[in-house]
């Protein structure tokens, strides 16, 4: 690893390779006084994933403050420069999924923050700084050829805490229509990360979006969770969550209790996942794979599909990687459809900052009412389609002798019951529909140039173990021969193998 590490060492194959510096000490100090210690160290190409920092805080402080930097020296072409992420842990330990010593993850997003009882910058936990020893976290997430040189700098200021933070999350319900259909987008960033809208800009712009829900997913911290209580209300239900952003692809966790934090330190190959998927689901959560054919480094997914609850196949403003998620997981609905687990797919804006748009796409959900356990259980079974936005309006069925079934659903009919397919849709333009079974594209249809229309096809569940939507623009984007303008779930047609 370079010249300053001291100790090398295996976290345990659930959390790979770590290096952890010497303790960086301070003397007791009196009420009023600050002390600073600085300490550098240089990372290797091929660095291990984490290097922790030791900090031993004497008693009687009040506030953490801690500053990073890194050199970026231009990379040799096709390669990464360096970019490193950073974050700490409390005396109360840093191994690997140790809830009640996480205070806080910034990335790479700033070069500072600070913790005290009374506040911490967004990203950080708020509440006392005690004594004992503290960890800062670096995580190398790309490492120029040359290397990296990194300055951490501690300042420790003493006296008495501040009044305590007390936060505010937001209720778990809304007023909703009863049972309908809820639209809303399970991917976004605020500064509580590496978004730049505030929690105040995020809410007003789901408002101006026409959305009935969000879900806040930040990047390895859940620090928003404390203040959506004052940006919440009876129009909009505010749900929490957190992205999990491992070295081997990142997955949402809807529906989290307010604070409560997933650990991100593995990778595939340690074979740390299902822990943390089953502590979701004990909390009454899902885990969702984000973006599973993300372009940036370490975005790709790579854990398999085992234990997740959906796939997030449409992620922002249309392009090549959802197009190729979208046939992935087409591919796996194939081998789905007779059984009774199948894999829902989602989309979500992931918007993080201006000109980024909240809700595209965004999730319309069949749910008892609007809160939270209502929406995740619409989620868990498939009972939603995706749109590009709230202007967007559709409706799928399936029906055979008498039976009559929707999107997320079954058609428990024999296998030769001849079933019409009845696509609804209004608000698209210009635009083609195109029904899909596992055998392909099967149904062709321009709508009207008002955008509205209504579309049959017939089909044997012997010839089409499930049916499902598309709604497409013949407009290319950079990457693709046209744009997505709605998705749904399937519809399976026929008995369920037993």
């Amino acid at each position: 690893m370079g010249e300053v590490p001291r100790r090398l060492f295996l976290t345990g194959a659930a959390a790979g390779a770590a290096v952890v510096m010497d303790p960086l000490g301070f003397a007791q100090a009196d009420p009023g006084t600050e002390q600073t210690r600085t300490i550098t160290g240089r990372i290797g190409y091929g660095a291990p994933d984490w290097v922790y920092v030791p900090v031993e805080v004497p008693s009687g402080v009040n506030r953490i403050t801690v500053t990073y930097s890194y050199d970026r020296p231009a990379p040799p072409a096709g390669q990464s420069g360096n970019a490193l992420d950073i974050g700490i842990f409390d005396e109360n330990g840093y191994e690997l999924g140790n809830e009640k010593g996480f205070r806080g993850w910034s990335g790479g997003a700033r070069t500072e923050f600070t913790i005290a009882a009374s506040d911490a910058t967004p990203g950080y936990v708020p509440g006392r700084v005690r004594r004992g020893t503290w960890h800062i976290i670096l995580g190398p997430y790309t490492v120029h050829p040359q290397g990296l040189n990194w300055t951490v700098t501690v300042k420790l200021t003493s006296g008495p805490d501040g009044t305590p933070f007390v936060p505010k999350p937001a209720p778990h319900r809304a007023t909703g229509r009863g049972r309908a259909w809820y639209r809303g987008d399970m991917h976004l960033h605020t500064v509580h990360s590496d978004g730049r809208r505030t929690p105040a800009e995020l809410a007003a712009g789901a408002r101006a979006a026409k959305l009935d829900y969000i879900v806040s997913t930040e990047h390895n911290t859940t620090t928003a969770s404390g203040v959506w209580g004052e940006f919440a209300g009876p129009d909009l239900l505010i749900i929490d969550g957190e992205e999990v952003t491992t070295r081997n692809g990142h997955y949402t966790a809807l529906g989290l209790p307010a604070g409560a934090w997933v650990d991100w330190r593995y990778r595939a190959v340690d074979g740390g996942l299902p822990r943390f998927v089953r502590e979701i689901h004990r909390a009454g959560g899902l885990a969702v794979a984000a973006h599973p054919f993300g372009p940036c480094v370490g975005c790709s997914w790579k854990f398999g599909f085992a234990g997740m609850d959906a796939v997030e196949v449409w992620n922002g403003p249309w392009d090549a990687g959802d197009a190729a998620s979208v046939a992935d997981w087409d591919n796996l609905l194939a081998s789905q459809a007779r059984s009774g687990r199948w894999l829902p797919a989602v989309g979500n804006s992931d918007a993080h900052r201006e000109p980024e748009v909240i809700g595209l796409p965004q999730n319309v959900v069949h749910a008892d009412g609007l809160d939270r356990r209502a929406i995740l259980a619409g989620v868990r079974t498939g009972r939603l389609w995706i749109a590009e936005s709230a202007g967007v309006d559709l409706s799928l069925t399936a029906e055979a002798n008498g039976r009559r079934a929707g999107i997320g659903e079954r058609l428990e009919v024999d296998d030769d019951a001849m079933v019409t397919v009845t696509l609804t849709v209004r608000g698209a333009p210009g635009c083609h529909v195109r029904l899909w079974s596992e055998q392909g594209q099967r149904f062709t249809a321009a709508l009207p140039a008002s955008g509205e229309g209504t579309v049959t096809w017939q089909t044997t569940p012997r010839n089409s173990t499930y049916v499902r939507a598309e709604v497409r623009r013949p407009q290319a984007t950079a990457t693709t021969p046209d744009t997505m303008v709605a998705l749904t779930n399937p519809i399976f047609l026929g008995r369920r193998h037993r």
